[in-house]
């Protein structure tokens, strides 16, 4: 049994405390909001997971020291947007060599860092590590066969991971490749917001179908200029994640796409939407690092037009398709 310190409790954080603590761990969620503590040791529910019933040994706390004290493992939650402060009042408590697994989404827009990144920035003393991959948490929470991937800097901490994490619900591969884990998952939520804008203008299966392929084809060119492995991009946390991104109602950044596709503004999108929609926090950063490595990202270019540039999404469409002519993949040779 190892003691854990879940850092965060939105839905995500819960679904994995409550996977860990029927794994066998002990368990703390820590929550910056004193109410939503209350409510959880109160009720013993979520209200992001109303099937979910929460075990009635497992402990919440607003006190950070308590949550990150004696800890085996610390699973960082909070959303992108939170992950530097939190980091910054974690590292009094954090002690040396401190395994800390990131399982947020998302790339900083000031900084264009990688959580893992800031994390390591922050909390120096930490062993970081990321998990990742086509995981909702409202299938977690209802035990339905899930695959991530844990990456870490040593096979020791990654294997680690694999074994806390690892049930007959919940499989966990391992890789070295922490960068293209993380840029894999923070850059589909922006094709996510992409597919969903298709959905609400009413374009079909071929529209999507194209936006997931071409989608993975942007995030493999930017994340191996990046230094993440190509492989990588093939597999959960790349093509994995995207298409469950992509595809289902559970996802917020579809769901915020398909909104606007409908004709809201990102800000009606994210109020109805009522969960923080990462890939609105990635796309100016996807943009930026699209730019900064030279790499052509024409999906990243219009979801951002649409976004932040009051461009019309059918235009947007339009400009995707009519784009100048090109091969699909560069490194095929022609016989003639």
């Amino acid at each position: 049994m190892a003691k854990i310190g879940v850092i965060g409790s939105g839905s995500w954080g819960i679904a994995l405390a409550v996977l860990l603590y029927n794994n066998g761990h002990e368990v703390t969620v820590w929550s910056a909001l004193p109410e939503e503590i209350s409510e959880m040791i109160t009720t013993h529910r979520h209200h992001t997971l109303p099937d979910l019933v929460l075990p009635e040994n497992m402990m919440f706390t607003e006190n950070l020291e308590e949550a990150m004290t004696g800890r085996d493992l610390l699973v960082t939650a909070v959303p992108s947007v939170f992950v530097r402060p939190t980091a910054k009042k974690m590292n009094p408590f954090c002690r040396y060599g401190q395994v800390v697994v990131n399982v947020a989404k998302g790339i900083e827009e000031s900084s264009l860092m990688t959580l893992s990144e800031i994390l390591e920035e922050e909390l120096p003393m930490a062993d970081v590590a990321v998990l990742s991959g086509p995981s909702h948490a409202e299938e977690v929470s209802k035990s339905l066969p899930t695959t991530c991937v844990a990456g870490a800097r040593t096979r020791k901490t990654a294997e680690y991971i694999q074994g806390i994490f690892m049930s007959e619900v919940f499989r966990v591969y391992t890789s070295p490749d922490i960068q293209g884990i993380e840029l894999g998952a923070s850059l589909k939520n922006v094709i996510a917001l992409a597919a969903g804008i298709a959905d609400g203008l009413g374009y079909g299966d071929n529209t999507k179908a194209a936006l997931i392929t071409r989608g993975i084809a942007e995030i493999s060119r930017l994340g191996t200029a990046m230094g993440g492995k190509f492989q990588t991009f093939c597999g959960l946390s790349g093509i994995g994640d995207l298409i469950v991104t992509c595809a289902s109602m559970h996802s917020r950044n579809r769901r915020a796409g398909i909104l606007i596709g409908q004709g809201k503004t990102m800000e009606e999108a994210t109020k109805e939407v009522k969960m923080v929609v990462e890939g609105i926090y990635s796309a100016k950063a996807a943009l930026a690092l699209s730019v900064k490595f030279g790499i052509s990202m024409p999906i990243v270019e219009q979801v951002n037009a649409v976004l932040f540039d009051g461009k019309p999404a059918s235009e947007a469409v339009k400009d995707l398709m009519l784009r100048d002519k090109t091969i699909e993949s560069s490194d095929l040779p022609w016989d003639k």
